[in-house]
């Protein structure tokens, strides 16, 4: 099974708020997922970001691809350098 690190809308009408999931790549975007890592609202000011690290870099271990834009996301916390850190200096 593919499984994706995306995000998952929800909020009102023009005002988004992102649940940060972790996914089959085959299911819709707001369907049916497997497990939540954080959250995200671009709304507030300063937008608010919260992420699970430990369950991101289990799920980024286990193969889980992230989208474009939570990668960037993940990469803002410092979570793609452990991860990467993780995986080439055994």
């Amino acid at each position: 099974m593919a499984v994706k690190i995306r995000m998952k809308r929800s909020g009102a009408k023009k005002r988004p708020f992102y649940r940060i999931v972790v996914a089959d790549a085959r299911a819709p975007r707001d369907g049916t997922i497997i497990e939540q890592v954080g959250t995200y609202n671009p709304i507030a000011e300063p937008k608010e970001l919260v992420i699970d690290e430990e369950l991101a870099l289990k799920w980024l271990g286990q193969g889980a691809q992230p989208s474009d834009t939570v990668r960037n996301l993940f990469s803002s916390q410092g979570i793609m350098q452990k991860h990467h850190e993780a995986k080439y200096n055994k």
